[in-house]
């Protein structure tokens, strides 16, 4: 349940860095197989083909919680009214489950703050459901809140056994907004190359051997059993399947405890305070 009432899934799918070409098939298997939570953005340029999926799914529209991101070009407030619409008309949907800002450009945060009000204005109107954030730290949070008027109902950040931002949680935490963990299982810690990977730990693989589960399954399991959401992603039927398969065991508190102390304080992403215009701008398509 998000702050505002609205009912969200906690467990989702993903198409960050899915080919636009495979995107319906893999949303197609992800519906299939139980999904109702579909993630996406703009700067993914696949939001068309997640649309296209939700056609063919033959599901009401109201059983799947659709969330897709506003990109840092099309932040300022008749900028990001532009973008909805441009996401709206490529999802093939009048209306967005939950519309979300994708970082925090604090280099330009006035155009954050003003794109934010765009999504207070969506909101209003009854364009979107509900709004939030990604990638917001807490300073972004404190200073968003300054002047918003709605508290951001989720704060989409990398989260995984490696990294897992304990202060940016306990700060969504402390103002009602569910953390919604991007690269839940540690992918990233695989195609960045180098390093360790969570798949490959052998604290994961005990607990997942324990269980008779795969280490993506453990790890999805601790997501949902501390109150996070997750949306992992992948393009294979059988992964599909298997990241869905979590409900039919329980992580113990020792477990618990052991994953959260893998974590190594290394972030897999792009640094916030990195994000500029200069160096991450992309056009993002119009809808035609």
């Amino acid at each position: 349940m998000l702050n505002n009432g609205i009912e969200m899934p906690a467990l989702g799918f993903g198409v960050f860095q899915t080919p636009p070409e495979v995107t319906t098939e893999a949303v197609r298997a992800a519906l299939e197989t139980g999904y109702r939570l579909i993630d996406t953005a703009a700067a993914y340029g696949n939001e068309r083909e997640v649309g296209h999926a939700l056609r063919l799914s033959g599901l009401p529209r109201d059983e799947v919680f659709v969330e897709t991101k506003v990109w840092i070009s099309d932040f300022g407030y008749s900028e990001t009214l532009h973008a909805f619409e441009k996401s709206a008309k490529k999802l093939g949907l009048e209306r967005i489950d939950l519309l979300i800002l994708h970082q925090a450009l604090p280099s330009r945060f006035e155009l954050t703050l003003e794109a934010y009000r765009a999504l207070e204005t969506l909101h209003a109107e009854g364009r979107v459901r509900a709004i939030g954030v990604s990638n917001f730290m807490e300073d972004h949070l404190s200073a968003l809140l300054e002047v918003a008027s709605l508290i951001p109902a989720v704060n989409q950040i990398e989260v995984h056994p490696y990294f897992s931002q304990v202060g940016v949680q306990k700060a969504d935490a402390a103002r009602g907004i569910v953390t919604q963990a991007w690269s839940p299982i540690g992918g990233i810690t695989s195609y960045r190359g180098g390093g360790s990977r969570t798949f490959d730990d052998p604290a994961i693989g005990q607990i997942a051997s324990d269980h008779g589960k795969t280490a993506a399954q453990v790890m999805i399991r601790w997501h949902l059993q501390q109150g996070r959401s997750a949306i992992p992603k992948s393009v294979r039927a059988e992964r599909i399947a298997e990241n869905f398969d979590v409900f039919d065991f329980e992580l113990s508190t020792a477990e618990l405890d052991i994953l959260d102390g893998l974590d190594t304080g290394v972030r897999g992403g792009p640094e916030p305070e990195e994000v500029t215009l200069e160096a991450f701008g992309r056009e993002i398509a119009e809808a035609v």
